[in-house]
This record gives structure tokens, C-alpha cells and sequence, in this order.
């Protein structure tokens, strides 16, 4: 990689969550006599939810260039090679689909570390109301997650939408460990539910509970208080949670929100993370994303010799990959905005609809990644590589 030799940069980063973070990290780095302020409405200790789950081989991208970082985080991963699907009682194995999982708290701990093992402090419980205020800076980066104000103040200039789906989602914990990912599904009086849940430490899980327009209504979820959702969710996932309570954590019901941008950069501003984009919590690539946003726009801010030519390059390097693999994102979403009509499947089917539902595997590459969970999907189905009826 060619660096180019240009003047140091004062540049401010809105926002201290993972993608903030890290690109502070990487830019002072690499260029130590840049300027870099990173602005943080909450508390250092301040995050709602539990958990953060990485897809396939978690942070092993980092290894080579930043090795110091993958050793600081790896030995707090919780991993594992299979992921359990629950339907109608029925426990079904998915094998060779791995992920590993992290506390975001304890991920943005080691991250905090980081930025400050380079020199940078962050400016917690600091809220930017008004982007005139930060005029000096050479560039604006916009890490400021869902409700950027970045992306907010500009929202014409970077082409951007936001839709939230229907469904809504509640993030509770447990301190029931889990062996898998487990994706559970659960028919109640009330309608249909559905937990996400996984050990991120050795003794505590992420329990995040979806259901569907229809069941959030008839259990009258949009008039309970927090701890009236909490018990209720604790008896419909009585079976599973084996005596262990939920506990919540600022534990409300949400929409997950559906965010794009045309444009990823205006003027001398840019996005990153879920400021720029949001990849449904389905697939587990969020905080992924996030981070590799953050490794380009360095890489391209290190090779180009002025602001603007650097944000293009960022935007045109990652601009394939993120379309790829939010369009992923988007059609697991729309499986799970649907996922009540899709139980109607008996469990290898539903299982066989579910692991399909991205379109990102095949029925050859299906078989070499989880060979015996296909051995016993043709052994019911014979001469088939998809469920008879996969809308049902």
C-alpha cells in the first residue's frame, strides 16, 4: 500500500460504538500526528442489549494486519460450529454453520483500550446537537449509528432511506448458557414467537424474543410495562429457559430499521456502520460490517492525496461487498416478517426453508457445509434439494 504524504488532518468521529472505535484506532495508528475527536452522547458503560454475534469465522480478518487487536479480543469469544433450530418441540441440528459471540459492553471495553493505547481520548456524555459546531474539522464521520445525525441533518444530499419492518423485537439476557446459536419458535396463546438465543460469556446468553404485528397486539405488548413483557416472554420460553429468569436491560419493544444511502459521503462528511446501513440481526454480521467500513476508509484516506478522492475510493471499494450482503440481509429480514406463515411447515422443512432463506447457499455448497444435517434432509426428502412447499 502506497501512503501518500499529505498534511496531517483534523478529522471528528461521531459516535463511539464499534465502527468509531476502530477507525480512530487505525488512523492515529498509522498517522500519529493526526488530530481525531470522537464524540460520545452516552456513558463510557452506557449499551443497551447483551450480546453481538459474528457470522462464520468471526474477527479472523483482523489477524494479519492488526494482529494486537484479534489477540485482545479472542480470548472473550464464545464460538461454536452448529447452530439448533426448535419448531413443534422438534430440536434440529444445523451443522458446520459456525459463529461466535462477544458482550458488546466487554467489546467496547477492549476497543476503549485501543484507542487509547494510540492516544485518543473519547469525549463521552458528549452530544453534538449541531454539525456548524464541528465546521474546523477536516472531515466529519458520521458513526453515529441508527439515528445519525449525520446522516440525519444531510438526508437529501446522501440519497437516504429508512423503513422499519413490522415485527418487533425485544433484547433480553439470561444467565442460562446456551450451547449453539438457537433459533426457537414458539406458538402461544397470544400468536407466534421467536427467540435468538446464544451465549456471549461462559455464564450469560442473549435472549432476544420476536413476534409478529398480529401477537404484539393481541398480547397487548404496545400497553405493558417492561417488566409485564419480561414475565410474559419468560412463560412462553418456560421450556427452554429451564428456570433462569430473563433480565432486561433497557429491554423495550423495537422495529428494526431498514437504513440505505444512495450517497456515502457529502461534501467532507461520511458514514460508517449502521449509520450508513443496517444489516438485519439475523444474519450476524452488524458489528462486522462495521468494522470493515472502518479498515477501508483508512486504507482509503492512507492511498489518496486529498479528502475527496479518498471518499470515493472508500465508497467504490465497499460498495459491492455491502450490496451483497445486505441484499442477504433484506431477504432473511423478509423471511422473518413472515416467520409465523412459515411455521405451518413440519420441522425439516421449516428447517430447509429457514437455512435457504437468504438466497446466499446453495443445495452443492449446502452439502459441504453441513453434510450431515443434508444426509438427514434427503433422507425424509428423497430426490429433493429444497422443501416441498417452502412459502407455506
Amino acid at each position: 500500500m502506497t501512503v501518500c504524504n499529505i498534511a496531517p488532518m483534523h478529522i471528528a468521529i461521531l459516535g463511539a460504538g464499534p465502527a468509531g472505535l476502530y477507525l480512530a484506532y487505525l488512523l492515529k495508528r498509522r498517522a500519529p500526528a493526526t488530530e481525531i475527536a470522537i464524540f460520545e452522547q452516552n456513558r463510557a458503560d452506557a449499551t443497551f442489549g447483551f450480546g453481538v454475534v459474528f457470522s462464520d469465522r468471526a474477527l479472523e480478518f483482523l489477524q494479519g494486519d492488526d494482529p494486537e487487536t484479534f489477540a485482545a479480543i479472542t480470548p472473550h469469544l464464545e464460538t461454536w460450529d452448529d447452530i439448533t433450530l426448535v419448531h413443534r418441540g422438534e430440536r434440529i441440528r444445523i451443522d458446520g454453520i459456525g459463529f461466535a459471540a462477544i458482550g458488546r459492553l466487554k467489546l467496547l471495553q477492549l476497543l476503549q483500550a485501543r484507542v487509547r493505547s494510540v492516544g485518543v481520548n473519547v469525549a463521552f456524555e458528549r452530544r453534538i446537537e449541531n454539525l456548524d459546531s464541528l465546521s474546523d474539522f477536516d472531515l466529519v464521520v458520521g458513526a453515529d449509528g441508527v439515528n445519525s445525525l449525520v446522516r440525519r441533518t444531510h438526508e437529501q444530499a446522501f440519497g437516504a432511506t429508512h423503513q422499519p419492518l413490522s415485527n418487533r423485537f425485544a433484547w433480553f439476557g439470561t444467565n442460562k448458557p446456551f450451547a449453539t446459536l438457537t433459533q426457537t419458535f414458539r406458538a402461544a396463546d397470544y400468536g407466534y414467537f421467536n427467540a435468538h438465543h446464544y451465549r456471549f460469556a461462559p455464564a450469560m446468553s442473549t435472549f432476544i424474543v420476536e413476534v409478529d404485528e398480529p401477537t404484539f397486539r393481541r398480547a397487548g405488548f404496545d400497553r405493558m410495562q417492561e417488566d409485564n413483557t419480561r414475565a410474559v416472554c419468560e412463560r412462553v420460553f418456560a421450556d427452554d429457559l429451564e428456570g433462569h429468569s430473563l433480565i432486561s436491560n433497557n429491554s423495550i419493544w423495537r422495529q428494526f430499521p431498514k437504513i440505505w444511502n444512495e450517497r456515502w459521503s457529502y461534501r467532507n462528511m461520511v458514514l460508517i456502520g449502521d449509520a450508513l446501513r443496517t444489516a438485519h440481526f439475523s444474519i450476524g454480521s452488524g458489528t462486522r460490517l462495521a468494522i470493515e467500513d472502518a479498515i477501508a476508509l483508512d486504507k482509503a484516506l492512507a492511498v489518496n492525496d486529498n479528502i475527496s478522492k479518498a471518499l470515493a475510493a472508500y465508497e467504490r471499494a465497499r460498495r459491492p461487498i455491502v450490496e451483497k450482503l445486505v441484499a442477504g440481509a433484506n431477504a432473511s429480514a423478509d423471511w422473518y416478517e413472515n416467520f409465523a406463515a412459515h411455521m405451518a411447515l413440519v420441522p425439516i422443512d421449516f428447517a430447509m426453508s429457514y437455512v435457504m432463506r437468504s438466497g446466499r447457499i446453495d443445495p452443492d455448497r449446502l452439502r459441504r457445509l453441513s453434510p450431515d444435517f443434508m444426509r438427514c434432509y434427503e433422507q425424509v426428502r428423497p430426490g429433493t434439494v429444497a422443501p416441498l412447499n417452502r412459502d407455506a
